[in-house]
């Protein structure tokens, strides 16, 4: 008997877990086209650019490593 109870109690914290996603996914200001494109790029040049800063760091190290010993 008491299964059926837990049960029926489930299901409904269930129910309103689904009800308060789809209620908090309407809310969502999804960003147009335009804007996650240059956003997109913005991540990818940055990368690339601190990518290249880091790995010019990394030989200037190496250089006076190699030259002290």
């Amino acid at each position: 008997m008491g299964d059926k109870a837990n049960t029926t109690t489930e299901s409904a914290v269930k129910a309103g877990f689904t009800q308060e996603v789809k209620s908090e996914f309407k809310k969502i200001i999804w960003p147009s086209k335009e804007s996650l494109t240059k956003e997109s790029v913005a991540v990818i040049v940055t990368t690339i650019v601190l990518g290249g800063v880091v790995a010019l760091l990394d030989l200037g190290i190496q250089y006076l490593i190699n030259s002290v010993l």
